[in-house]
């Protein structure tokens, strides 16, 4: 066999491999990755349109009605006003997400831009950088969050921003890994010694390719900020009463929980399963990269 061979025989055999990896079918999704997906489809369906779910008035209530427990015509019962719980669940996600998509929106932006600035330039702005992130991740995010939300003042707003402060750290660290990773490639390698500028070698090749990880981290946090925002709501810190949010429902519930058991739990259950549909999605997504 000649030199040619030695060479050709490997090159055929990455063609042929490529060429089942393309014949191979895609694994068809899960049960539960649907199943996630419709949840987070119908919970998003809740805060754009909630009147096509819920087209009763949320803050208006009926006093004959009180404590009715759930039925036929009040799917979640009716709390100490007559005002129906299924109504004030789907009009309270409008909130409850919005602060959420907020929170991981400022987490994504600046912890990726923390990340990626201490992994391109390295040195003392990385190990300051870093510093900063490992302060960050030595207090629990609620508790950061909590400190935060104290000092900014009551409001959606201001808890969307406590939450969002508290997940920078994570995406920061994901993405200064991730570029730190990919600068050590052959392709990243090659693309500086053909001379590409630093500016294009970062926005063409690192960052996109370092991008993927992160927004997959983005859909696991965004289960953990709906979990932050609902606490926060839970404690006082969010919208004003009587309008309705997640967690401000199972907190006002709470004082009837031995006689209308349903004012907490079942609203309670929607953030349980939102929650864990997102932490489905955002792992299955992180698996699939």
């Amino acid at each position: 066999m000649t030199v040619l061979d030695r060479v050709a025989v490997p090159s055929r055999v990455r063609e042929d491999a490529d060429e089942s990896a393309t014949r191979r079918p895609r694994r068809r999704p899960s049960v539960g990755i649907v199943v996630s997906a419709a949840v987070l489809l119908v919970a998003v369906g809740f805060a754009l349109v909630p009147s096509l779910f819920a087209p009763g008035d949320p803050l208006t209530g009926v006093p004959a009605e009180k404590f009715r427990p759930p039925s036929a015509d009040h799917w979640f019962g009716t709390d100490n006003l007559g005002r129906d719980v299924w109504t004030r669940v789907v009009h309270g996600a409008g909130l409850s997400l919005t602060a959420t998509l907020l929170a991981v929106s400022i987490a994504l932006v600046v912890g990726s831009a923390v990340g990626l600035m201490a992994g391109a330039l390295g040195g003392v702005v990385d190990a300051v950088a870093m510093r900063v992130v490992d302060v960050l991740l030595s207090i629990p995010a609620l508790l950061l969050a909590l400190a935060l939300v104290t000092a900014l003042g009551f409001g959606t707003v201001n808890v969307a921003i406590a939450v969002g402060v508290s997940l920078v750290a994570n995406f920061a660290r994901v993405m200064r890994s991730e570029v730190l990773r990919v600068r050590s490639t052959l392709y990243v390698e090659a693309a500086r010694a053909c001379g590409v500028r630093t500016f294009t070698l970062f926005r063409r090749h690192i960052l996109r390719s370092a991008v993927a990880p992160v927004l997959s981290l983005a859909a696991v946090e965004f289960g953990m900020a709906v979990l932050a925002v609902s606490a926060l709501s839970f404690l006082g810190f969010g919208a004003v009463p009587p309008t309705p949010e997640w967690g401000s429902l199972v907190s006002e519930g709470r004082n009837y929980a031995v006689t209308a058991w349903w004012l907490t739990t079942l609203p309670g259950l929607v953030i349980v399963v939102v929650v864990l549909s997102a932490h489905r999605l955002g792992h299955a997504g992180r698996r699939r990269r």
